[in-house]
Order: C-alpha cells, then sequence, then structure tokens
C-alpha cells in the first residue's frame, strides 16, 4: 500500500503538492505557502506546497482511523511528578514571577494498526467532536511529521514581517528555560 500524499489542513484551507522541505527558518522568506511544525525538544519541518485551495474537511470514513486502546498509554509525567509542577507553577504565580504558565507532559501508545493511522482521518474524527477555530492536519509521509491538531488557540502565523500569536505560546525543557532571560548559568 502507498502513503497517502502530503498534505496540510487548516479549517477550510488545504495545501497540497509538497515542493520543499527543510529544517532552516530562512526559507520561510522565500515565497509560497509554508506549513511549520516544531518538535517538543525543538526540531523544525517547513514544508512549502504547490497548491492551495478552500475545501472543506472529507467526509468521515468508518474505519480510516483506529487509534489505540485507550489502557495502552503512557505518560512522561507519573501523578506525583505532574502534582509536584502544579505545585511549583501555583508557588511561583504567588510569588508574581509568572502570570499563566502550561504544565506539559507527552502522552503516546503504540498504533494497532499503522496503515489505518492516517492523521486527516484523526482531524475529521476530532473536528466532529470537537469543531476548534484552530483545528489542523499536516501529513508529511517520509518526513516524520503527521500531526492532527483541534486547538482552540491560534499558535503561529505569519504575514510577510508580522507574526502573530494568540494567547501567548511558550513551552521550556528545563527551570531555567522558563525565565525572562531565558537559558543561563547559576552564579553563587
Amino acid at each position: 500500500m502507498h502513503p497517502p500524499p502530503p498534505l496540510a489542513r487548516f479549517g477550510d484551507l488545504l495545501a497540497t503538492g509538497l515542493r520543499d522541505v527543510t529544517s532552516d527558518p530562512a526559507a520561510l522568506d522565500s515565497s509560497g505557502f509554508w506549513a511549520v511544525t516544531a518538535g517538543f525538544e525543538g526540531s523544525l519541518v517547513c514544508a512549502r506546497f504547490d497548491h492551495v485551495r478552500r475545501a472543506p474537511a472529507p467526509a468521515v470514513r468508518p474505519g480510516a482511523w483506529r487509534g489505540p486502546r485507550p489502557g495502552a498509554w503512557t505518560s512522561s509525567l507519573d501523578h506525583a511528578a505532574y502534582t509536584a509542577g502544579v505545585r511549583e507553577i501555583r508557588a511561583r504565580i504567588a510569588r508574581g514571577e509568572v502570570y499563566q504558565a502550561n504544565l506539559c507532559r507527552v502522552l503516546s501508545a503504540p498504533l494497532p494498526d499503522p496503515e489505518a493511522a492516517d492523521p486527516d482521518a484523526l482531524g475529521v474524527l476530532l473536528a466532529r467532536g470537537n469543531p476548534a477555530p484552530y483545528a489542523a492536519v499536516i501529513r508529511l509521509p517520509g518526513h516524520g511529521v503527521e500531526v492532527a491538531s483541534a486547538s482552540p488557540e491560534l499558535f503561529l502565523r505569519r504575514t510577510g514581517r508580522t507574526v502573530e500569536s494568540g494567547p501567548i505560546k511558550g513551552t521550556g525543557r528545563t527551570p531555567d528555560d522558563l525565565l525572562e532571560e531565558g537559558p543561563h548559568p547559576r552564579t553563587s
């Protein structure tokens, strides 16, 4: 079976005809429609598409998405680590160091049938139960990118030299990454 073709779907905007894939953000200064993903560890995949058009999401196809069993999921944070993180965030808010924080954890599970794991089919199912204003699907077979998102928030949108975000996003791998100055060495 052949992999499905690359695409990017943002609401009713559909991009097809993959032209370029790069990890160099400078490429975004070139012309064309770009879909960009950033991994939790900071990896960047920028994909330029030739064709962009308005198109409604496809209809739900029974069996097109068969996800993991509910009990198969594992978390990068156990209950104790997650509650400790919440306590730390509350303490920092109380001290006035931050006003908002998003404690993230990675959930993962093996797919029972990778052939029935099309992120576009998952995106259709997510939109059916949760019609999020910034829903998206990016499918780049052969480039390690398969994203289905049902986000109620805009992550980033770039038009020329203007970048828009709402609400402000930010993650960090260490507590120092969350400081205003960014990572820095500790001094005594």
